[in-house]
């Protein structure tokens, strides 16, 4: 195999520095950091061969080759046939081993999970002495030393489990490989490979088209002035299938043998109405392109939780499946080089593109050929029927759609805490709120507020967007066609509505039918529409730009009313005698990660929302010599910390920071930017009692709700430590400064 440039300049540049850090005393780690579809495992390969040939290496080396999930066994598989002719390295399972140790060049492969599991027959002792503590101390006493090399170590190196394991394992050198090295850090060397560079050789695509000659596609199709039987999932796999039917010609004309194939994305949840988008997109590939996963025919693979059809030898260049259908993401290292259509469907929540998906598609089918002279090749193609789309990650991320932030150090801290017992009828809705629309319809006067007439027809879609591999991040795209709407579009546009209109409610399946039933009984009341006659033209009419508003003030009047009522429901807090900061987090894309080298979990995550945190973490805790550690806390259940307060009823009060300072102290403090003693009296009342309580126990506890004396944050950080009683409005008097 013929290495690209980038390749050897990474190779020569791990060796460098393997050789560098094996010569220290210690442990050592090495970053490598290289994008997805550059071929890591191929450079990793390469490495370790030319490591073992290396007589300038004294070292007698064994090596461990851990992953996530079931990647390991792709892992060792392209590895061995790596090294098929030159045997420079014997590639092992566990059980493969000969006298239950690791020889020289030999790399042991198994999964990460699986040792993380007390009773895995690696860490439980046996009588045969065959476990991998007793493995390494056999390997060792043969005077080798351990390499230990950690495949997708964004996933699972920086635990504390992981850590654990890691020093157990005791390794010379640890190598963690990754395209995401975020959340990696106190590393002693590091190489990266550029994507700019992995581009330039053809490795991966230039970018990708969006909805391509969808405008062509639409006038042919006629979309404008009659309806699609099968909805906008209908056009876009008709698109996309076109689009397949262009590149297997284009193919041809390049000589090559490719069987391009189109992945196929179902919403990712599990209702009635996706259920039927699966049943639709198998009815519309069987009975239109004779493509399904029936004997003898196995065009149509399925990739699924618990399913999997016609999924073996699927990566093949010349494979006769032309469709892969899957729902959830498709498993990590997957790796199809002839994946290049996508097809994303319409789903209720924000339409942010999952980088992983993405980048199914954006490996070329031969990455030692360069890029073809067709250059429709050269690009992945997305076809959906979204309105709008973001591309919220850079290309060169893999998997990861969530950050991650771990507890760096166990503090040995445990609190009295608190959390509200949840009450089903406070997060879903009762039929109770039935009745509650209706009154509020009445009240609001929804039947003269809307226009019966003015209906909802079309649908905004995204036509013929190119986005250049290098400005996928940030990338967002918006519709600029318009197409008719089916009947299906419609069922789909009106559950969309619901659900983005039931915050704070959870939008389950059962709390959606209850604001569809509410509205369909408004219209066969006051309007004597029955929604068995004329359901299409009822949801024609809530969805029109004239309609939609009237109803989303109604729905949130209702929503209001009906929390008072179900707020009646007595709370009951939970006590949580012990506990603790929680050893990981995670984080949405919402979230930036920020400098706060004092900050107990790392790396720190905020969404910068609230000035007064933001000026509170940097204008104090990280700049006084007193603080030894601060956790900026959360607000939901017991994963949090929190104390009761009474307002009306008993509730929970998350404050903002636990501080540890130097002295043994812990500070409790909630940060507010102008606040009042009608707003904040309960708050400040329920954390004084909480301390005044706790210290009486023999802890060591102070705080209070905490701000800055200067609206820019640059006067006293002073905070309240007294019963609201003693509260005045507008007035630092008999506040306690907090000393920097």
């Amino acid at each position: 195999m013929q290495l690209k440039i980038y390749q050897e300049n990474a190779i020569e540049e791990l060796l460098k520095s393997t050789k560098r850090l094996l010569g220290y005393p210690g442990s050592k780690k090495l970053v490598f950091k290289s994008p997805t579809g550059s071929g890591k495992t191929i450079m990793m390969a390469e490495f370790l061969k030319q490591l073992v040939d290396d007589r300038e290496v004294r070292q007698s080396l064994s090596f461990i080759w851990t992953a996530p999930r079931q990647l390991h066994i792709q892992s060792r598989e392209k590895l061995e046939n790596y090294f098929e002719t030159s045997r420079a390295l014997k590639c092992s399972y566990f059980e493969d081993l000969d006298d239950r140790k690791i020889s020289e060049n030999e790399i042991l492969f198994f999964n990460w999970e699986s040792i993380n599991r007390a009773d895995n027959v690696y860490i439980r002792d046996n009588e045969q002495d065959f476990n991998l503590s007793k493995v390494l101390e056999r390997t060792k006493e043969d005077g080798r030393e351990i390499i230990l090399i950690i495949d997708e170590a964004h996933h699972h190196a920086t635990s504390e489990i992981s850590q654990g394991l890691i020093k157990m394992i005791g390794p010379k050198l640890t190598i963690e490989v990754t395209a995401t090295p975020a959340t990696i850090t106190d590393e002693d060397e590091k190489v990266f490979v550029q994507l700019e560079d992995v581009t330039r050789e053809g490795m991966i695509k230039k970018g990708v088209i969006l909805n391509d000659n969808f405008e062509n596609f639409i006038k042919e199709g006629k979309i404008k002035t009659q309806k699609l039987s099968g909805g906008s999932e209908e056009l876009v796999i008709d698109a996309a299938m076109k689009k397949r039917q262009e590149l297997i010609k284009e193919f041809q004309k390049e000589g090559v043998n490719v069987n391009p194939l189109v992945l196929i994305q179902l919403p990712d949840r599990k209702t009635s109405l996706d259920d039927r988008i699966r049943e639709r997109v198998e009815s519309i590939l069987k009975n239109k392109y004779k493509i399904s996963t029936e004997k003898g025919n196995n065009r149509l693979a399925v990739w699924l939780s618990g399913e999997h059809i016609n999924k073996e030898n699927i990566e093949r260049q010349d494979s006769e499946v032309e469709v892969l259908i899957f729902k959830q993401a498709i498993a990590l290292g997957w790796d199809c080089p002839r994946a290049q259509i996508l097809v994303l469907f319409r789903e209720w929540h924000s339409p942010i593109f999952s980088i992983q998906t993405v980048g199914r598609i954006m490996r070329m089918p031969e990455p030692d050929s360069d890029y073809y002279k067709s250059e429709i090749l050269n690009y992945g193609y997305v076809y959906t029927n979204l309105d709008n789309v973001e591309i919220a990650e850079d290309i060169a991320k893999d998997y990861i759609t969530i950050y991650t932030s771990r507890r760096s150090f166990d503090p040995k801290l445990t609190l009295l805490s608190y959390y509200p017992k949840r009450h089903r009828e406070k997060t879903r809705l009762s039929p109770l709120f039935i009745e509650i629309f209706l009154k509020q319809a009445k009240e609001y006067n929804l039947k003269k507020q809307i226009d019966t007439k003015a209906k909802k027809f079309d649908l905004k879609i995204i036509s013929d967007h190119k986005v250049e591999v290098k400005d996928l991040a940030g990338a967002k795209i918006v519709g600029d066609k318009e197409i008719k709407a089916s009947g299906f579009d419609m069922q789909k546009l009106f559950d969309f509505f619901v659900r983005n209109n039931l915050t704070p409610f959870y939008p389950e399946d059962r709390s959606v039918g209850r604001v569809k039933e509410a509205i369909y009984k408004f219209f066969e009341q006051e309007l004597k529409m029955w929604y068995g006659d004329v359901w299409e033209e009822i949801v024609q009419i809530v969805l029109s730009d004239k309609n939609s508003q009237h109803f989303v003030n109604v729905l949130d009047k209702a929503k209001e009313k009906y929390q008072e009522e179900v707020e009646k429901i007595e709370n009951e807090m939970v006590e949580v005698p012990d506990w603790s900061i929680p050893k990981i987090l995670s984080f949405g894309s919402k979230y930036k990660k920020t400098e706060g080298k004092k900050s107990i979990m790392q790396p720190f995550y905020s969404d910068e929302k609230w000035k007064s945190e933001k000026a509170f973490i940097n204008n104090f805790l990280e700049k006084s010599d007193k603080v030894d550690w601060w956790f900026k806390n959360g607000d939901r259940d017991a994963i949090f910390f929190a104390v009761p307060y009474k307002n009306g009823e008993e509730k929970p009060f998350y404050i903002d920071f636990i501080v540890k300072f130097k002295d043994g102290s812990i500070g409790l403090f909630d940060t507010k930017a102008g606040l009042t003693k009608q707003v904040a009296g309960p708050k400040i009342d329920g954390l004084y009692n909480y301390i005044q309580s706790e210290n009486k126990k023999g802890k060591k506890y102070f705080g209070g709700i905490i701000v800055n004396t200067k609206p820019n944050y640059c006067g006293r950080w002073v905070y309240f430590d007294k019963t609201s009683a003693d509260f005045k409005d507008n007035s630092f008097d008999n506040w306690v400064d907090l000393i920097l």
